[in-house]
């Protein structure tokens, strides 16, 4: 221990020793990781051992075992596996003259109570979600889903992090063959540590290289994460990380939240619409008004007043440009401001200098508020990836517009579809079911399906049991 571990170097790693039967039994602990009132019950426990007369007992390893009165006690049988154990936060227990140790299940990692995610939130339904303790995580979602078949598969991931990863699946519902992949991506993986957790599983999962598009879906809600088990999808737990990966997913998996699942069908479609219309302006609302700034004949009579009514000596390319990545800045700025100081900045950023920026003729009124529309709908969009994603073509297209006009918001806007055509998560096509065509399934994205009426489960996971509910007879 003292060369693997650095006991006696690092403070933090302690030792407790304790002579039975002219055997010393050592218990070796991290501090912070461990529950310490168990360990002290657990050292009572030999110290009345010391106590009693336990001569006449044959083996003491058994004596030691059968004293340790707790509910997660395993034997090891190598000094790897009780070192991987006791930085992961258990104790191990050595007795001298043997051969094997007993491992046991301690673990109290420092970390928040479950709350409600920031990013998630909705006006009526539950307000706890995930935390950075995969045991709690892993709990949460039992606590919804109490099946037999649900399956939660440990592996380590990291030479040095050892990180705690975990497959969660329901196994007469998920798919093996995805199951069987996910678990051989992992477990291929090369790397010292995983510090940044999910997002480093997730590049070695889908080899995401230079796309912007996310090829899964992050959830930090208990109940999203149970109702896409019950679907078929395979969920990826990350030990330090309040986020659970949800595998495989589509574009149109991005694009739902949670608060429409928690209102009747009816308000859930509109909320589901208004939020489509909000992602479709955050992509194509700036091109297209730039388009019809640039080329006034484009527009019937009716809607002449489309455009800039006064002249400017900034190009309007320019101006919107600098109030999409100034609202960038203020975005950045958000985050890296204290709580009660970020309200009064973007105060300041929006009323003053943006109408100090009209005023003095860097602006155009317009820009102003067809860049606020965009920002808005990217808002709207509820994977915060996906939203990151579609700014980025949007410039892409207000550069293509502004060097060739009409070529190049149409050329722009099909290489954006066959880029997302061509895009596969774990051999699922990015944009079904538009590409390749599923009536049905389109149907259910565009229409919030009431509970009872959504008995078949989305076949682009290929489920094992591809039905939600018992057929009536």
């Amino acid at each position: 221990m003292k060369e693997r571990v650095g006991l006696g170097t690092s403070f933090d790693f302690g030792i407790r020793k304790y002579p039975v039967n002219d055997h010393e039994v050592n218990i070796y602990y991290i501090n912070g990781l461990t529950d310490a009132n168990y360990i002290q019950m657990i050292t009572e426990q030999f110290v009345e051992l010391q106590r009693e007369s336990t001569k006449h007992k044959k083996d003491v390893f058994d004596t030691v075992h059968d004293s340790i009165t707790h509910q997660s006690v395993e034997v090891v049988k190598s000094v790897d596996e009780i070192v991987d154990q006791v930085l992961s936060g258990l104790i191990a227990i050595v007795v001298e003259g043997y051969s094997k140790a007993l491992i046991v299940d301690v673990r109290s990692y420092p970390g928040r109570t479950p709350q409600e995610p920031d990013t998630e939130k909705v006006v009526r339904g539950s307000r706890d979600g995930y935390v950075e303790n995969i045991i709690v995580n892993t709990a949460l979602t039992r606590r919804r889903i109490r099946d037999e078949r649900l399956r939660f598969e440990m592996l380590k991931v990291g030479e040095r992090s050892k990180t705690d990863v975990s497959i969660g699946y329901i196994k007469d519902v998920a798919n093996s063959n995805l199951v069987d992949l996910i678990r051989k991506e992992i477990k291929g993986i090369e790397i010292d540590g995983i510090a940044m957790a999910d997002k480093t599983i997730e590049e070695f999962l889908v080899k995401q290289g230079y796309n912007p598009y996310p090829l899964v879906r992050y959830t930090e809600r208990a109940d999203v994460a149970a109702t896409h088990l019950l679907e078929g999808h395979v969920l990826i737990y990350t030990d330090t990380s309040p986020s659970i990966m949800i595998t495989p997913t589509t574009f149109f998996h991005h694009v739902q939240h949670a608060e429409e699942y928690r209102q009747s069908a009816a308000v859930g479609t509109f909320i589901r619409w208004a939020r489509f219309i909000g992602i479709l302006m955050s992509l194509f609302l700036l091109p297209f008004w730039l388009l019809l700034a640039l080329e006034p004949s484009l527009l019937p009579e009716q809607l002449a007043f489309i455009g800039p009514n006064e002249q400017t000596n900034i190009p309007l390319i320019m101006q919107i440009f600098m109030a999409d990545i100034g609202i960038e800045f203020l975005r950045i700025a958000a985050i890296h401001t204290p709580t009660p100081l970020s309200t009064a900045m973007g105060l300041i950023a929006a009323v003053l200098i943006g109408q100090i920026a009209i005023d003095v003729g860097l602006f155009v009124p317009e820009t102003i508020l067809y860049v606020a529309i965009a920002s808005i709908g990217t808002f709207t969009t509820p994977s915060y990836e996906l939203s990151v994603a579609n700014k980025m073509v949007r410039l892409m297209l207000l550069i293509g517009v502004a060097l060739f006009g009409v070529p190049g918001f149409v050329i722009g806007s099909t290489l954006f579809i066959l880029l997302l055509t061509g895009l596969t998560s774990l051999r699922t096509p990015y944009l079904w079911p538009l590409m390749p065509f599923n009536g049905g399934a389109l149907f259910q994205i565009l229409i919030r399906r009431s509970v009872p009426g959504s008995k078949v489960r989305p076949s682009i996971v290929r489920p094992s049991d591809r039905f939600k509910q018992p057929e009536q007879s």
